[in-house]
């Protein structure tokens, strides 16, 4: 939960060339997620935009 009480268990995580992890939002539908992730992939050829869930093992 954040701090509004509400329930965001998706992730987009963006991970650099150095395989350097950041989380760049949370939301609460994993379509939600996915359609910022398609919105800011291939805006640098070096970064990669994914959708996780929160808790899911990465990889």
């Amino acid at each position: 939960m954040n701090d509004t009480g509400a329930v965001l268990p998706w992730l987009v995580i963006r991970q650099d060339a150095n395989g350097n992890r950041y989380r760049v939002g949370q939301y609460a539908t994993e379509d939600e997620a996915r359609k910022m992730a398609d919105s800011l992939d291939g805006r640098a050829d070096e970064r990669l935009y994914c959708v996780e869930r929160v808790g899911q093992a990465a990889g």
